[in-house]
């Protein structure tokens, strides 16, 4: 049973401290005490746990942009943050999570501007059919949080942008994103506003649980640990890598012939690498693939590789030329 509530609103906009934090604050959570945390993330993608982020998002255009690739603790979809968003977090022991009583929180904030909000679907907030608020769930040992998204004035743009993988042939174990229809609050009510919606969530919050809320004392953030769960959220292996095997197929046509690319990917690690092609040039592909085994998938260490491997094999730099081009493309 829920006895004390508590607020804590993050100071940064870096994504992987915030994510420290949030784990933090659930594994740290009182029996009783349920945690509202508000964080805001710059430029990022964040996908869920079992996600193939490859599959989920132009990683390479990302990171390129100065943005930043998240993997969450929680399941679910892929989903995009800029400051235009605000993220919440309940966080407590999983014998007093309620569903239905932390979304009437983020129904509560809203109907304090004026508008009628309702829970559809896998756990989504909308507004006359348009979502948004996404929500995703995660528990360990009897810790438990309760996460998602509040549209704010979210740039739309960068979030198609960044969201829509290319047509490469995948095939993953990972999850699926649900694509839905999506509205920013702000189109609906001008005066919502990053600061207005975080004062409307604390009052929501104290009322849809009766009882007052205290902002969290800073002591209990032991920085130590924080820090070490920057690293490990920060670190390649967890963002690229969990045991997603699978296998993309880079193809494109061109006027010299057709060529093709199998990578075998594991851990966010090459493992087996095929270049075929029906080129009159058979020397040109020959033997060219082992030297990708055991590299990074990243399209800037595939191209420099790549590109030193055909001009080994004599090929012309136009052709050289296209093949990095399709590369960067399709990864």
């Amino acid at each position: 049973m829920i006895q004390t509530l508590t607020t804590y609103e993050s100071t940064t906009t870096d994504p992987y401290t915030n994510l420290a934090v949030e784990e933090y604050l659930t594994l740290h959570a009182e029996p009783g005490e349920c945690i509202l945390y508000l964080w805001q993330n710059a430029h990022t993608v964040v996908i869920g746990r079992n996600q193939n982020c490859w599959k989920e998002c132009r990683v390479s255009e990302l990171e390129a942009d100065g943005g930043h690739l998240v993997r969450r603790l929680s399941g679910g979809g892929a989903v995009y943050h800029d400051l235009g968003n605000l993220n919440f977090t309940f966080c407590m022991r999983k014998e007093d999570a309620d569903v239905d009583r932390q979304l009437q929180v983020i129904i509560e904030a809203v109907a304090s501007f004026g508008l009628t909000a309702e829970k559809t679907g896998r756990n989504d907030v909308t507004i006359n059919g348009q979502k948004f608020s996404g929500n995703a769930f995660f528990d360990s040992k009897g810790y438990y949080y309760h996460h998602g998204t509040l549209l704010l004035n979210v740039d739309t743009a960068s979030m198609s942008r960044f969201l829509n993988p290319s047509k490469a042939k995948l095939q993953s174990k990972g999850v699926d994103s649900v694509r839905s229809r999506v509205v920013n609050l702000s189109s609906l009510c001008p005066d919502i506003t990053v600061d207005t919606i975080k004062q409307a969530m604390f009052t929501a919050f104290s009322k849809v649980y009766g009882l007052p809320a205290v902002p969290l004392c800073a002591k209990r953030l032991e920085q130590t640990a924080i820090q070490k769960g920057r690293e490990r959220f920060s670190s390649d292996r967890w963002k690229y890598g969990p045991k997603i095997p699978f296998t993309n197929r880079l193809e494109q046509r061109f006027s010299w012939g057709e060529v093709s690319l199998d990578l075998h990917v594991n851990e966010g690690m090459i493992t087996e690498a095929l270049l075929s092609s029906d080129s009159m040039e058979a020397d040109w592909f020959s033997d060219i693939g082992a030297e990708f085994q055991g590299l990074p998938y990243r399209t800037d260490i595939l191209c420099k590789t790549l590109n030193q491997s055909l001009e080994q094999h004599l090929v012309p730099e136009n052709v050289r030329t296209d093949l990095c081009g399709m590369v960067q493309e399709q990864i």
